[in-house]
């Protein structure tokens, strides 16, 4: 029996798994014949975008319920190495090494933050890459009043202002009043601050016609904005900048750069500065006879100008399309280029609203409630797999298709 490995459950990797049964179903080739495999460090599906929330339990989506029931097998596993050459992938599965041989591979892994040689920085900082970390940073948050009094009791310093930073400060207010409002529920209570830092000379650099928008959002809830400063090292106080200056605070969330997984190195093609893997419009990885790439790990100039960026947007339609053509790959049919001719950026700026763009010059389309409202629809609807179990549905959510834009989605 042919085999097709699919490394990473994330938007890329679900997708190609997904789309790669709907395509075998369609061409009317049995569980018997191939397989498709899924291996992921963990059991969930996890809705990455929304870490930054309060509430996280709902961002974990169970694979067997998307997977099982369209005959997808999938083992919870870390992959440690792949072999092009003979066509396997090791991985350790309970503690033990396994090999994984494949017909076919999508390499689906995704991308981690960037972790610069910074001292105390893997020590003392937060993020939220992650559900697992996503979750440390806000069982700390409240656990702040039981810390012992100090200057930086209730300050959170943000690095990176780019869009996970300002969506992660942007809700920090509220995190952290709820923290001393548990601690204090009468009487008198602190002052929390939250600063925005960012090595570029503004916040939401690449924001464009955004960026005033932001900045009044960012006033509004009083967070205080640091531009132009780089951190030179952390510790369980707070953080030294470059300059010398010192700011004091008990928790630092990194917030800086992303990298696709390192394992791309393991594939014999030049990779970009993100460490992506370089596919073409079919998906496959320019220059190897079997293996595919979809979502963080690779890229493509995806309306035959413009990069894929790092996000759940491309990564989405990048999953459902390598899954159909890695599929028609092994079997000889015909496959499908992937082109998708707008982009756009909905960023959540918490309870002042969103800011709603179009165009790669960052077009503000909407703004406030109204694309507050955008945003919601896309992170706790549109981005999810079908959860009702049913076979029929989940492969038809798998289409070889681009959906339209999101705006009016509310």
């Amino acid at each position: 029996m042919r085999r097709i490995l699919v490394l990473g459950a994330g938007f890329a990797g679900l997708w190609s798994a997904v789309a790669a049964a709907r395509r075998l179903d369609e061409l009317g080739v049995g569980p018997g014949e191939v397989e498709v495999l899924v291996v992921n460090r963990t059991p969930s599906h996890s809705i990455r975008v929304r870490n930054y929330e309060v509430e996280l339990d709902a961002t974990l989506v169970p694979l067997a319920d998307v997977l099982d029931s369209i005959g997808v097998k999938h083992v919870i596993a870390e992959v440690t190495d792949i072999n092009v050459v003979e066509r396997k992938v090791v991985c350790t599965i309970d503690c033990a090494s396994q090999i994984l041989a494949y017909d076919r591979l999508v390499f689906a892994l995704g991308s981690r933050l960037a972790r610069p040689s910074i001292p105390g920085l893997e020590a003392h900082a937060f993020n939220v890459d992650t559900f697992e970390a996503g979750s440390r940073l806000n069982d700390h948050i409240g656990s702040l009043p039981s810390l012992p009094a100090s200057t930086g009791q209730y300050i959170v310093l943000v690095v990176g202002g780019g869009l996970t930073g300002i969506e992660v400060a942007t809700e920090m207010f509220g995190k952290l009043r709820t923290a001393i409002a548990k601690a204090t529920p009468c009487g008198l209570r602190a002052t929390p601050r939250v600063i925005l830092a960012d090595h570029q000379a503004w916040i939401g650099s690449d924001m464009g016609h955004a960026r005033p928008v932001i900045a009044e959002a960012l006033e509004s809830l009083g967070v205080e904005t640091r531009p132009g400063v780089s951190v030179a090292s952390i510790d369980a106080e707070g953080a030294t900048l470059a300059t010398g200056e010192r700011i004091p605070a008990a928790t630092v969330v990194w917030c800086a750069g992303m990298q696709a997984d390192p394992l791309t190195a393991r594939f014999p093609v030049a990779r970009d500065r993100l460490g992506r893997l370089p596919v073409n419009a079919h998906l496959k990885i320019k220059g190897m006879p079997a293996e595919f790439a979809a979502g963080d790990a690779g890229w493509l100039r995806i309306d035959g100008t413009h990069a894929s960026v790092m996000s759940c947007q491309h990564a989405r339609p990048m999953g459902r399309f390598a899954g159909y053509n890695v599929v028609s790959d092994l079997l000889g049919a015909p496959m499908l280029p992937l082109q998708i001719d707008w982009y756009v950026t909905c960023l959540d700026l918490g309870p002042w609203g969103a800011v709603y763009t179009e165009g790669w010059d960052r077009h503000v389309a909407a703004t406030g409630e109204q694309a507050k409202r955008t945003k919601e629809i896309i992170n706790r609807q549109r981005i999810y797999p079908p959860l009702s179990r049913n076979r029929r549905e989940i492969l038809d959510a798998a289409a070889p298709v681009v959906q339209a834009p999101p705006y009016q989605l509310h």
